[in-house]
């Protein structure tokens, strides 16, 4: 396999899945891990494309043991880390894990540097499909050679683990990752909030023509669903995301979650623009004050469009066909992706009244 990861399959669409740290941070158990898996089954979410169950920070003891080989701790993942890994997989799901390429994890636990080629037979070992690697405590080291370096430990492993790359977009990895892993965080880590949201929105504009099948821009992890934002917010944050072709990571309490943030994440048209099978990520079209369009070319010829209002009161916003890539002329058929409903053909152009903080998200057709 060796580097190259872009061509071996393993993520030829954006991952999807959850993972436990935008809720839970540290307090990760066994139990916890089991039902959302079994809630991701139960909620329709794996219909719906979520695969990979993702641990976090905060799951080992505080050293290795005696061989040198990192540890669950003890008190949280009684029966191992085997153990989850097969209940996941049971369920027709895979299963992630987390390192880091320091001395230590975020959180201060046993990391990887110099362990490298160890801890990916160790996850191996373990039935690990997914590892996220961090980047705190790295003090004067290089990521572009030591991500490479996992990338090689990870070969040597010969099991397909997807590695997810978490520099937080230092190093303009962008640039470099697409070679190494499958997906590289663009920016530092994403809050539960309006603010947040649009300061990791306005980091992605520009990084379009990097990604690609295999090889994907992470503007961070979904915080739908946590509580900080409206539904009207967290519809926004979902749609951005599926227009920008992220990876769709959910990181709220499956098992307690309303029915509007379950509609939310199980929309099957709106996933299926994040998972469109010719891999473009969408750019910003045009940027009007609080008035944004973004637009993604699909396989079948068409546009996905997101028309987001910024600003604190509702307004109207329209895409001209020109910003899309097609003649002034043009009559095409609209889809609202939400509503699910068409809503006719336009000829030049399309408008919304957008709520604020809103989007309307279509479909322009030929």
């Amino acid at each position: 396999m060796g580097l190259g990861k872009p061509d071996d399959g393993l993520a030829a669409t954006p991952p999807m899945g959850w993972n436990s740290w935008n809720r839970f941070g540290t307090k990760v158990d066994e139990a916890l891990v089991r039902e959302t898996a079994e809630a991701i089954v139960a909620t329709g979410m794996r219909e719906a494309g979520y695969r990979y169950v993702v641990i976090d920070d905060g799951w080992e003891a505080g050293e290795r043991d005696a061989h040198g080989d990192l540890v669950a701790d003890p008190a949280k993942f009684p029966h191992g880390i085997r153990a989850v890994a097969d209940h996941v997989h049971a369920l027709d799901l895979r299963f992630g894990i987390y390192t880091d390429a320091g001395t230590n994890t975020c959180q201060g636990l046993p990391a990887s540097l110099g362990y490298e080629f160890r801890d990916a037979r160790r996850f191996a070992e373990w039935g690990v499909d997914y590892v996220k690697v961090d980047w705190c405590h790295t003090n004067g080291l290089g990521p572009r050679a030591l991500y490479a370096k996992w990338a090689l430990a990870i070969a040597a492993a010969e099991r397909p683990i997807v590695l997810s790359i978490c520099e937080w977009g230092r190093s303009r990895p962008w640039e470099w990752a697409p070679s190494v892993g499958h997906l590289w965080r663009t920016c530092w880590d994403i809050q539960d909030t309006w603010a947040s949201l649009t300061g990791v929105l306005d980091r992605q504009a520009g990084l379009y023509s990097y990604a690609g099948p295999s090889h994907w821009n992470d503007p961070d992890m979904l915080e739908v669903g946590n509580g900080g934002m409206t539904d009207v917010e967290y519809r926004t944050h979902f749609s951005l995301w599926a227009i920008l072709a992220a990876p769709l990571i959910a990181g709220n309490d499956l098992r307690t979650m309303t029915p509007a943030i379950h509609d939310i994440l199980t929309n099957k048209e709106v996933i299926a623009v994040d998972q469109d099978a010719l891999g473009r990520e969408g750019e910003r079209v045009t940027n009007n004050g609080d008035a944004e369009v973004w637009a993604k070319q699909l396989k079948d010829g068409s546009r996905a469009v997101v028309l987001l209002n910024r600003g604190s009161a509702e307004q109207e916003i329209s895409v001209n066909w020109t910003d899309l890539g097609y003649p002034a002329s043009f009559n095409a058929s609209v889809r609202d992706l939400w509503e699910h409903k068409d809503l006719g053909k336009f000829s030049g152009r399309f408008s919304a009244r957008v709520l604020s903080h809103g989007v309307a998200m279509i479909s322009v057709k030929p």
